[in-house]
C-alpha cells in the first residue's frame, strides 16, 4: 500500500501544473482579445467616415450630410 507516494503524487502534481497552464493561457488570450478589440475602437466616426469616401463606399452628398451629423 503505496499511497499517493513515488509516481502517483508526481503524476498528480504533473496534471495539476497542467491545468493551471491551461487557465493561464485562457485567461492571458481572453486578456489580448479584449485589448484588440479596444485597439479597433482608437479610430474616430470622422476617420471612419473619411475611410468610406475615399474608398467610394459613399458619395459626397452622402459624406457631407453624416459628417455634418457628427460634428453636431
Amino acid at each position: 500500500m503505496m499511497g499517493y507516494g513515488g509516481y502517483g503524487g508526481l503524476l498528480m502534481w504533473l496534471i495539476l501544473i497542467i491545468f493551471a497552464g491551461v487557465i493561464i493561457y485562457f485567461v492571458y488570450s481572453q486578456s489580448k482579445r479584449t485589448n484588440n478589440s479596444l485597439d479597433s475602437q482608437g479610430e474616430s466616426p470622422l476617420d471612419i467616415l473619411k475611410k468610406r469616401y475615399a474608398k467610394g463606399e459613399i458619395s459626397k452628398e452622402e459624406f457631407d450630410r453624416v459628417k455634418s451629423e457628427i460634428e453636431k
